[in-house]
């Protein structure tokens, strides 16, 4: 395969990787699509065997993302409507404020859901910390599945696979 190909591939890994962190582009979708693109273009079998490598390393990421936090928010007793209203100041931010939005509005809807489920400023305060440090938890998984992703695709490559 095109040198320049596979340095194209690996720029929109890398891109992926950076939507995995700033949640503007779709992260694992774009590692995942270029990881489906060079098997397409690759000779032979053993480029779809490390592609399904690659994507049992997203999904089990993308699994663990959600459930290893969640578990911890449950711990916590945040409510499901205090992480709707997390995810409604996310997107509301996301429009609202350039660059940081999304984390400000997130962390501001929590606040604001804790403070009407507890009505002290303390303990909000104290489960919007929970929450953030859970979601965190979730983006360092999701970015250690793409990581992970991108680490066999470029041992493959390297490997002279395709």
């Amino acid at each position: 395969m095109d040198v320049g190909v596979l340095v194209l591939l690996g720029l929109i890994m890398c891109v992926g990787l950076v939507g995995v962190i700033f949640p503007v582009l779709p992260g694992l979708l774009l590692v995942a699509g270029a990881g489906l693109a060079w098997a397409i273009m690759a000779d032979g079998a053993t480029p779809w065997v490390v592609f399904a490598v690659m994507m049992a390393a997203l999904v089990a990421g993308t699994i663990a993302k959600y459930v290893l936090p969640g578990k911890s928010l449950k711990q916590a007793g945040a409510p499901t409507s205090t992480l709707v209203l997390g995810g409604i100041g996310a997107v509301a931010g996301f429009f609202l404020i350039p660059v940081v939005g999304l984390l400000v509005g997130a962390v501001l809807g929590v606040y604001l859901g804790e403070l009407r489920r507890l009505s002290d400023n303390k303990a909000a305060w104290r489960s919007t910390w929970i929450t953030a440090k859970a979601v965190g938890a979730g983006i360092l998984i999701e970015l250690a599945a793409g990581m992970l992703a991108v680490l066999i695709w470029l041992v493959a490559v390297l490997a002279g696979v395709g």
